[in-house]
């Protein structure tokens, strides 16, 4: 079986990052507040896997958009969200600070914020929904096809781990150790992203295999 997915997916999902985030949103909130939001963005992340694995296909079918093209435009952000891993930010874009505030206006109204901004974009944005499309491609059996949705479990399980624990390991890894693993699957991510973007290169100019 091929973990490759599981490695990226891991790497821009990256739960750890979103440590900081999750105490911040969530300031105020009750035990049982704090649960329900953990559950509720570990699922998402999931079902946005999901969708993308089953469906992407068909999207870019239906706007008549070509794998290659799409491996090179994926490739390219999964490369700017390398960046900003490298420099210790989120894989996926963070919002700006009207959405922050916007953010934290509905969760004073009662709204959950576990799937806006949360888990979209922060966890599962732009980057996280290509990779998958791409690898959804590259699988040629139906077993493939659901060991890539397994993997989104396999996201969402660490998901919630990450973020039911938020407290704890925002005590022992602190703002550094946090950063420092940040950086460190920002560096695998710029490889993969890398290897993305010369297969959808190879496949639109097949003279440069020569």
């Amino acid at each position: 079986m091929d973990f490759k997915p599981l490695v990226t997916l891991l790497a821009i999902v990256n739960p750890l990052a979103i440590v900081p985030f999750f105490i911040h949103y969530t300031q105020g909130f009750t035990l049982e507040q704090r649960r329900r939001t953990v559950t509720t963005a570990a699922i998402t992340a999931f079902l946005v896997i999901a969708a993308s694995a089953l469906l992407g296909l068909r999207i870019l079918e239906f706007f008549g958009i070509s794998l290659a093209s799409f491996q090179v435009g994926g490739g390219m952000l999964l490369l700017i969200s390398s960046l900003n891993m490298l420099n210790a930010q989120p894989a996926e874009a963070k919002p700006n600070s009207h959405e922050l505030e916007d953010g934290a206006q509905k969760a004073a109204m009662g709204a959950s914020i576990a799937v806006v901004p949360l888990t979209i974009p922060l966890l599962t944005g732009p980057a996280t929904i290509s990779t998958v499309v791409i690898y959804a491609d590259q699988a040629r059996t139906w077993l493939q096809l659901v060991a890539l949705v397994g993997y989104g479990v396999v996201i969402g399980v660490a998901t919630w781990l990450a973020l039911a624990l938020a407290y704890p390991i925002s005590r022992v890894l602190g703002r550094t150790g946090i950063n420092v693993m940040t950086r460190l699957m920002g560096l695998i991510l710029a490889a993969l992203a890398v290897e993305v973007m010369a297969l959808g290169l190879l496949k639109l100019f097949p003279s440069l295999g020569r």
